[in-house]
């Protein structure tokens, strides 16, 4: 394959992946109480790509799926059906050559858990390098890992120190070093800031966007925090009940929303400028992806939803007014959702 050609495979793609757990109880209590298994669709057709060198957002409220596909694109999960692609080739595939996998990492939410307490800081960070034989010897792990911890905004004095002499923003700058020790293309981030206060939060999403710059590193950034998926991402998805509802370019999908369920979320973000605006809550629970409506997932919520909604799941298409958008809405493909009304407004 030509370097061109490469160059215009995405680094990570998602075709229709899905991922369902068996929920089920035990046979035994099934057959007392005859009931069938029980089958939790986690993951339900999720399709998107990622170019080289962007960063690609899932959203959405919490149980929607979102850190089950980050678990699918590193391969902690197994897709139940679909397809997860590193550069165009089958992540089982890919992630069988050494070279390969240590192209691939995770950032993970909790810095208090995901850090070995009792192994020096050093050790956390040159443990990918021991791995994957970048760097033998104690004398060149111990510079490799110090110059890691330099990049990161930390001194290579702090290897010799345990993770819980540190703070949380200066854990999770720890493990960002440890993903950037394997040399990664492709870094997988699992709410990397939930955990911190919003300050410590603004440091390490500058921090993160500066390695990208310097290293053209690709990210997922998995979030249910909207200001931090506008300041940090390319292009967004907004997930619901294990489907992506709608995939635009940041700034489209922030100025421009086209799902009911993606414009509720803008509904709930503080501002002041739209003080006294009637808003528009959404109304019921998330219903459970162990027994999902029929159609769309959003339909007993949805202040749109009418016959064909309930009955015919919606496909993610081009949407009405905004190609560069993709969203899955019949009420957006049969232009009852007011876009020509907002838009001349």
């Amino acid at each position: 394959m030509s370097e061109a050609k490469a160059l215009e495979v995405p680094i990570f793609e998602a075709r229709d992946l899905s991922r369902h757990f068996d929920v089920s109880k035990p046979a035994l209590q099934r057959l007392l109480s005859r009931e069938g298994r029980r089958t939790l669709r986690a993951v339900d057709g999720v399709s998107f790509a990622i170019p080289r060198g962007t960063t690609f957002s899932l959203v959405g409220e919490s149980g929607c799926g979102k850190s089950t596909v980050a678990r699918l694109a590193v391969g902690l999960y197994p897709p139940s059906g679909g397809a997860a692609l590193f550069e165009g080739q089958e992540l089982a595939e890919a992630r069988k050559s050494v070279a390969q996998r240590r192209r691939m990492g995770m950032i993970f939410q909790d810095p208090y858990a995901s850090l070995n307490p009792r192994w020096r800081v050093s050790d956390i960070v040159a443990e990918p390098l021991r791995a994957f034989g970048i760097a033998e010897g104690a004398a060149a792990l111990r510079e490799k890992a110090g110059a890691l911890l330099r990049q990161v905004g930390l001194s290579p004095a702090d290897g010799g120190r345990y993770p819980h002499e540190f703070s949380g923003g200066q854990r999770q700058r720890i493990s960002i070093a440890r993903a950037l020790s394997s040399n990664p293309d492709f870094l997988v981030c699992d709410e990397p800031t939930s955990a911190l206060d919003v300050s410590v939060q603004a440091q390490i999403l500058n921090l993160m966007k500066g390695l990208q710059r310097d290293l053209g590193l690709t990210y997922l950034f998995i979030s249910h925090n909207l200001a931090v998926v506008r300041q940090v991402s390319d292009r967004v998805g907004v997930m619901y009940l294990g489907r992506i509802v709608e995939a635009a370019p940041a700034e489209t999908l922030f100025t421009v929303p086209r799902h009911p369920y993606t414009r509720a979320l803008m509904e709930a973000i503080p501002d002041l400028d739209m003080a006294g605006r009637e808003r528009q809550p959404v109304a019921g629970e998330v219903p459970s992806p162990i027994d999902p409506p029929s159609g769309c997932t959003f339909n007993p919520r949805c202040p749109l939803a009418n016959g064909r909604c309930r009955a015919e799941r919606p496909a993610l298409i081009a949407a009405r007014g905004t190609p560069e958008t993709l969203v899955a809405c019949h009420a957006v493909e049969e232009g009852r959702d007011g876009f020509e009304g907002r838009a001349a407004a």
